[in-house]
């Protein structure tokens, strides 16, 4: 693509990476807790292996991702993944902070420039969790992509979409992707879907736990003028989530600024 041209397709990914961490069973949520504290070697190796994913998409929205503390050797996870994967555009929303311990948080990653990013804290009883809102182009036809990280329990899920349904009310072309910690059967799932008005073109992707996947956690939802090409979970357990795909086709009156722009 040179100049102004119009990209009509776009390859997604959402991914919950866990900051690095692999998990195989449930048990080690306990036994390997202290590795969530700390910096381990097997952190840098997953990275890289995470990083050749996403080299062959465009836009990327990460969950669980460590902005440089202690726990990451200070790595910055956000920066080092976009040089990796040859990402220009990258942008971070710590949500979490543990002192020097970790920075917990969302991140985009991208190839086209956005024309505006705003961070959002979502409501909750416990805070840390937080929608990165991130728009493309300008007026009606612009591209709203949204990354977040919502609740684990049912009731702050749902006080998170009536914030989220208001945040997008007046958007007409938008991409909500993330952990939304529920399954596309669920009761927030439907009202998430009914009042923003998006669809879920692939339900029933298991993408946790990543070792024996039989629950949809994570999520790519678009509006109905994105057209849906493919959908698919990657099976690459560089995480204790699996990573969620998508080839979309974006309308006509829809322009994003070239890659490398």
């Amino acid at each position: 693509m040179t100049g102004q041209s119009e990209p009509r397709r776009l390859r997604l990914l959402s991914y919950n990476i866990q900051s690095g961490l692999t998990t195989r069973n449930y048990s080690q949520y306990l036994t390997r807790s202290w590795k969530h504290l700390v910096p381990v070697p097997s952190r840098m190796t997953n990275l890289d292996g995470i990083a050749r994913i996403l080299a062959d998409y465009d836009i990327v929205g990460l969950q669980e991702v460590d902005a440089g503390s202690l726990r990451s050797g200070f790595v910055n996870q956000v920066k080092y993944l976009a040089d990796s994967a040859g990402f220009k555009h990258v942008f971070d929303q710590a949500n979490r902070k543990i002192g020097m311990i970790s920075q917990h948080g969302n991140a985009l990653l991208s190839r086209f420039r956005p024309t505006a990013i705003t961070e959002h804290k979502l409501p909750g009883l416990i805070p840390g969790r937080g929608v990165l809102e991130v728009r493309f182009g300008g007026g009606a036809d612009a591209l709203h992509v949204l990354i977040s990280h919502m609740a684990l329990g049912r009731r702050g899920r749902l006080r998170q979409i009536e914030f989220l349904v208001e945040l997008v009310r007046d958007c007409r072309h938008m991409i909500l992707m993330g952990d939304l910690n529920c399954g596309s059967d669920s009761p927030e799932m439907a009202a998430l879907l009914s009042a923003a008005r998006l669809r879920e073109p692939g339900p029933g992707l298991f993408t946790f736990p990543s070792w024996q996947p039989d629950r949809q956690l994570d999520h790519i939802l678009v509006s109905p003028s994105i057209a849906v090409e493919r959908v698919e979970v990657l099976h690459h357990a560089y995480s204790d989530h699996l990573p969620i795909a998508m080839d979309v086709r974006l309308p006509k009156g829809l322009r994003l600024r070239a890659k490398g722009s």
